[in-house]
């Protein structure tokens, strides 16, 4: 046990069944539990916090970065959080209580307050002998961030130049502006597409004012694309990533209950507009048979449109002045796609039943549907996000309503007025 990472430990103890993570997690060091619960999603992080005594997660709290107290602070009850404050020192308790007083998903729920700072009017060699005197330097320490009298940011002192550039310079002549700052509201999605679009290491975090508050790291930037990416999966089927998959049935079952009955519903509305062709249906059996194509080649093409959409509002590649411009080029696939495979389903049609109306009928319907699936596939997400709602999360079933029910309803509806 001592030879694994706590990431390792942390994967380990997720696959297991309830009984036999607990006699595992008794076997972790003291040292490293804190660095183990950072890593297991939130509800396996609550069921092993339930066992712990306030001594034991003082301890497991003390040996985290501020950033990650922070974090676990956050899901925990407010009793336990306000307890394990007040049994901190009067600094570090307000150093976490400024961080946690931020959203969660912004720059300053992200940010970590241990940084260097050095003023631009001082030489290398001053800075190197205030480092000696340190012993140590945070971790991901990459650059040291130069500041005015004021505390304001004023930019950075890569390591590079501090170990490579002559003693006598000042710190102004080698430090750079080449990072702009992060506002301490901007939320952790912009920042961790900033940190991909520059591939930094490290980044400073300031107020309005400039004022430099602290600084953002590459490990919690990963954690935040993970996180988010698992949300977005999960979400798609109603599911949360920070679900246990060992987590108690009844609680499961009540979880995704809700969700099937929102397809359910669903569901039955397709049915009541299936019903209302009931006629047409009884005189051509044919009909039946073929129904099921429509929607379902609807859903697929409509699925392609939604994900391309809601990938690219998580890049911030989609905005109001470009949407007209992608509709028109997701109608003008959707149309093509319509075209070829309407002709395909057409003479499939014939070759198998003989009935070359039907196929014109099917294949009309399917150019429609597509075209539809084309055009509710870019308007869901972005009506959605407007509405404040997660696409990922109510898309999916959104989409598939519309293209049950239209697909159903060109198809059944044009047999029933040409037939």
């Amino acid at each position: 046990m001592q030879a694994m990472h706590p990431a390792e430990i942390a994967d380990a103890l997720e696959s297991l069944p309830p009984q036999r993570r607990q006699i595992l997690w008794d076997l972790v060091s003291l040292e490293i539990e804190g660095e183990v619960l950072m890593e297991v999603g939130e509800e396996v992080r609550s069921s092993l916090v339930r066992q712990m005594d306030m001594d034991e997660l003082r301890v497991a709290t003390e040996q985290l970065d501020l950033d990650d107290q922070a974090d676990f602070f956050q899901s925990l009850p407010e009793k336990l959080t306000a307890d394990l404050l007040a049994g901190m020192g009067r600094q570090d308790r307000a150093r976490v209580e400024q961080v946690l007083s931020y959203p969660e998903d912004s720059a300053g729920g992200l940010m970590n307050l241990d940084i260097i700072t050095v003023r631009g009017d001082v030489t290398l060699d001053v800075v190197l002998r205030y480092l000696r005197r340190r012993g140590d330097m945070p971790r991901h320490t990459d650059r040291i961030w130069v500041v005015d009298l004021y505390g304001r940011y004023r930019g950075q002192l890569p390591i590079r130049k501090l170990l490579t550039a002559s003693g006598a310079t000042l710190v102004s002549e080698v430090s750079m502006n080449e990072i702009e700052p992060i506002n301490v509201q901007m939320s952790q999605t912009d920042v961790a597409r900033q940190f991909e679009d520059f591939d930094w290491v490290s980044a400073p975090v300031v107020d309005d004012n400039k004022r430099l508050l602290g600084r953002i790291t590459i490990d919690d930037v990963v954690d935040v694309i993970r996180e988010e990416a698992e949300q977005s999966i999960m979400s798609m089927a109603g599911l949360n990533q920070e679900d246990d998959i060992f987590a108690p049935v009844l609680r499961s079952a009540r979880k995704r209950a809700i969700w099937l009955g929102v397809n359910l519903l669903t569901a039955l509305l397709a049915a009541w507009v299936i019903a209302q062709f009931e006629t047409t249906l009884d005189r051509i059996i044919t009909l039946a048979v073929l129904m099921s194509v429509v929607p379902s080649m609807g859903g697929i093409a409509g699925s392609q449109t939604l994900t391309l959409v809601i990938r690219g509002q998580a890049l911030g590649q989609i905005n109001r002045s470009n949407t007209r411009a992608l509709l028109w080029r997701e109608l003008s696939v959707g149309l093509i796609n319509g075209i070829v495979w309407a002709l395909i389903i057409t003479g499939f049609t014939y070759l198998w039943f003989g009935d070359l109306q039907i196929g014109a009928i099917l294949g009309v319907a399917l150019m429609v549907n597509l075209l539809f699936a084309a055009g509710s596939g870019l308007l869901i997400p972005v009506l959605l996000r407007k509405l404040g709602i997660d696409p990922a999360l109510a898309g999916g079933v959104a989409l598939t309503t519309i293209t049950d029910v239209i697909g159903i309803t060109a198809f059944l509806g044009l047999a029933t007025w040409l037939l």
